[in-house]
């Protein structure tokens, strides 16, 4: 008489999709260029240029928190938005939500995947700054780190929230132009004190702006960035809130 396997535990499921996401985004080349080769050329650029105005401080030093944040918006919101999006229109994610790893499942195996990929991002984009000079206040990396992580969430359910309610072609043009946006005007790249008068007043409490200051703060600093974290909070909770009444299966 056959028997019917049971399932592996929920956390072995979800860690399984984890690396399985995770290899997905490393393998794919335009992925890869979002993720690491711009924010690599980036930071290349702001610290042997001398414009835009990063401020009184070392320019790789104010350049590098920021280049680290700007990696957490490529690979939490533009990548998750996009590769969210075709698999809600080809059905991958109808399918798979209705395999024993579950949509919870899923969702937290998505989350697991984009933090490996973060987590590689920030040892080569570190080293990188630390090959150009960078020196940054070691005492304030468990504060960046609480940082990337908060920034992750948020920029994660933000895609979600994209990816769940709109075309996929919609969420390519658009999660690409909030890209730019937030990379010029964000307040990720340049310290939001840079920015003209008119727009730094607005763009203060927007979450890229909060996840760009909760990295500079502590690694040029040495400070806790306790608004920047309040700030990410506030925003992911809302953005989560946003994907889970929107968010759709299928198309």
């Amino acid at each position: 008489m056959s028997t019917t396997p049971a399932p592996a535990p929920f956390l072995t499921r979800a860690l399984a999709q984890a690396r399985f996401e995770a290899g997905i985004l490393l393998r794919n080349g335009e992925q890869l260029l979002v993720a690491l080769v711009l924010p690599a050329l980036a930071l290349v650029a702001l610290t042997y240029a001398s414009y835009p105005d990063l401020g009184p401080d070392r320019r790789i030093d104010v350049a590098a928190p920021g280049t680290l944040a700007l990696a957490v918006i490529s690979t939490a919101f533009t990548g998750q938005a996009i590769q969210t999006g075709f698999d809600r229109r080809y059905g991958v994610l109808r399918y798979l939500g209705t395999t024993p790893l579950g949509r919870s499942g899923l969702l937290l195996g998505r989350a697991g995947g984009v933090l490996v990929v973060l987590a590689l991002q920030t040892v080569v984009l570190g080293a990188l700054g630390l090959a150009l000079g960078w020196h940054p206040r070691w005492i304030g990396v468990p504060a960046a780190l609480v940082t990337l992580v908060l920034g992750a969430w948020c920029f994660v359910a933000l895609a979600l929230a994209f990816a769940g309610w709109m075309r996929a072609e919609a969420v390519l043009a658009l999660a690409n132009l909030v890209w730019v946006l937030l990379l010029g005007l964000g307040g990720v790249l340049l310290p939001v004190d840079t920015l003209p008068a008119g727009v730094s007043h607005i763009v203060r409490w927007s979450p890229s702006a909060a996840l760009g200051d909760g990295m500079r703060a502590p690694l040029l600093h040495g400070s806790w960035p306790w608004m920047s974290h309040l700030v990410l909070i506030v925003w992911g909770a809302l953005f989560t809130l946003w994907a889970i009444r929107t968010f759709r299966w299928r198309d």
